[in-house]
């Protein structure tokens, strides 16, 4: 099965899962990059951050060329911000709506707190399904690195291998 791993990685993160992930399993990576860059540092980025995700944004994203049809599953991976998955993935969604009709999804979120349960909820909610294939939680793997975040990456991209 095709994959596709469609991602926002602020902090780094993200990106760090999605290179883990794509090691196990082959699949491919889209990155999306807002026009505009949010905050990465103190007060401003928890403010902007979360006020953008919590008013459900969608920030004009650059130019990105991937061709969803070839594509079976797509998985999203995104950092939780105020309970919600990042504004460029719901940019995405919406630029790309038609195109994800029928598709399989998995997600998986990193954060430093709670909320990622929320956000998969959203997320479901937007790409207008009931839930997905398979899912995770990863606690600041890049940030706070250890063997035992790793090996839960390594799941579930073991997992994800695994789904038919």
């Amino acid at each position: 099965m095709k994959e596709l791993i469609v991602y926002y990685s602020l902090e780094g993160n993200t990106e760090y899962a999605v290179e883990r992930i794509k090691a196990k399993t082959g699949a491919d990576s889209l990155k999306l990059v807002p026009k505009k860059a949010y905050h990465d540092k103190g007060f401003a980025k928890f403010f902007w951050s979360g006020k953008s995700a919590v008013m459900a944004e969608k920030p004009a994203l650059e130019a990105y060329d991937v061709k969803l049809d070839e594509y079976e599953r797509i998985i999203f991976g995104f950092p939780v911000w105020a309970s919600n998955f990042t504004p460029p993935i719901r940019s995405f969604i919406a630029d790309n709506a038609e195109k994800l009709e029928g598709k399989r999804f998995a997600a998986f979120a990193c954060q430093s707190g709670a909320g990622a349960e929320k956000a998969f909820e959203k997320l479901a909610k937007c790409l207008k399904i009931d839930g997905f294939e398979k899912r995770a939680i990863f606690l600041d793997p890049k940030a706070r690195p250890s063997e035992e975040k790793d090996a839960r990456i390594d799941e579930f991209a073991e997992a994800l291998s695994k789904i038919e």
